[in-house]
């Protein structure tokens, strides 16, 4: 995705459209993250995130496969970005 601030406002304001239109299976808007340490038994690393903009959401599914559906239409994916689906234990 592109990093530039008029990008980033346009990503923004297509993600809190893409949200409202979501409804309640979106059931956590979640917050964008910019940077994360990595964790190791012997080790901790800073780490910039690889994209300028990235976050997290809940949602609600009936499973895997579901979710995945749910954010097939996410407005980062059309911008060149990536949405990762993880699924609790």
């Amino acid at each position: 995705m592109q990093s530039d601030p008029l990008s980033i406002a346009d990503a923004r304001r297509a993600f809190v459209q893409w949200a409202e239109r979501a409804g309640p299976a979106l059931a956590d808007v979640g917050a964008p993250v910019r940077s994360s340490t990595t964790i190791a038994a012997d080790r901790a690393r800073d780490a910039i995130a690889g994209e300028p903009l990235m976050g997290w959401s809940i949602v609600e599914a009936a499973d895997h496969d579901g979710a995945v559906q749910f954010v097939r239409n996410h407005p980062f994916l059309s911008r060149g970005g990536i949405v990762q689906v993880s699924e609790p234990i």
